[in-house]
């Protein structure tokens, strides 16, 4: 397994992480990606901590905490071997306290996911979405506080746009308050949006980016090809109404040649895709997830091999789209990318 440094940070991380989502399974969401329970958690925590993959990401949000619960079970006896990552802020009820970032809650959801994961410290804790009714100064306060006590080691965000990231790291810089290390994001070869502006930030402020859905929301499994109908079985329907539109001839061209690329060099499309991921810029650990230890084994496959450039560039190439304004001039127009030199190619 491959380590890489956390953004500008002292954590080292592992490539590829484990997340389990798929714990628990409750609810319409997280039961239609899986009902791992403690006995399956724990031979899939065996797996993944045989084959290097020391960091495992859950959030209270995942099947009304039942995910951090088996998470906290299957690691008993080995917590020193793990790093833990979890993430709080959506809406856990009905009350006014059951949502947001505030100090009182931020406090409350702490004392409680370190409960349910059997802990005293969280390696990883990040704020699942940005809270617009709170103060960043008060929430980044409490954090501060937070790290401060040992209760957590750093701090990251999940989801935020590129102003409420920004503004927040100023905030914790003008004060001298613990700095947000991490970004977790949706990216992958259906999902590229992450390159216009989130991506230069990252890598502006040291901020690393751990990936969530890789895979696309299911799509970049080798299922869905065109032409042919869903396979029986598909869960896809189920899940993927809870992410980001996709194109069908986007997803097509992506997929064909993520076919011929499996034909060339003998691995799984997801292998592919998660491959082409941890290649991109400021990308720290990509996330796998996985119902079964089936699943699990294929994607630590994705690790320990690299496509050519040639490879790249064809994948580059069919998943490309031209950004909106404000960004597309610094890709289209000489002038403006002199300035602004692309982390990446564009891929068109």
């Amino acid at each position: 397994m491959e380590y890489r440094r956390l953004g500008a940070s002292g954590l080292h991380v592992p490539a590829l992480s484990f997340g389990a989502g798929t714990f628990g399974g409750r609810g319409p969401l997280f039961s239609a990606w899986g009902d791992t329970d403690t006995d399956q958690a724990r031979r899939m925590v065996d797996m993944a901590l045989d084959a290097g993959v020391t960091m495992f990401d859950s959030a209270d949000a995942y099947s009304d905490g039942e995910s951090e619960r088996v998470l906290g079970e299957a690691l008993k006896g080995r917590r020193d071997r793990a790093l833990i990552s979890t993430k709080a802020g959506l809406p856990t009820g009905d009350r006014p306290q059951d949502a947001g970032t505030g100090r009182a809650r931020l406090i409350t959801t702490v004392e409680a996911a370190l409960k349910r994961l059997g802990t005293d410290y969280i390696d990883l804790f990040q704020l699942h979405a940005f809270d617009a009714g709170t103060p960043v100064e008060e929430t980044l306060s409490a954090l501060d506080d937070l790290v401060k006590s040992g209760k957590l080691r750093y701090i990251g965000v999940s989801n935020f746009a590129g102003w409420q990231l920004m503004k927040s790291l100023a905030a914790a810089d003008a004060h001298g308050w613990t700095r947000y290390a991490a970004h977790q994001v949706y990216y992958s070869l259906v999902g590229r949006d992450y390159e216009w502006e989130l991506m230069p930030l990252g890598h502006d402020q040291g901020v690393g980016a751990v990936v969530w859905s890789p895979l696309g929301w299911g799509r970049l499994t080798g299922k869905i090809r065109r032409g042919q109908p869903l396979p029986e079985g598909s869960r896809l329907h189920e899940t993927a109404q809870w992410g980001p539109a996709v194109e069908n001839e986007l997803l097509y061209d992506v997929v064909d040649v993520l076919d011929d690329l499996s034909q060339e060099t003998g691995k799984t499309i997801p292998q592919i895709a998660l491959n082409w991921l941890l290649r991109r810029p400021t990308v720290a650990s990509v996330i796998i997830g996985a119902r079964n230890e089936r699943q699990l084994q294929d994607n630590l496959g994705a690790i320990g091999w690299e496509l050519t450039t040639d490879q790249v560039a064809r994948l580059d190439k069919a998943s490309g789209r031209i950004a909106p304004y404000p960004y597309y001039p610094y890709e289209a127009q000489e002038g403006f990318a002199r300035l602004n030199p692309p982390i990446v190619p564009s891929g068109k």
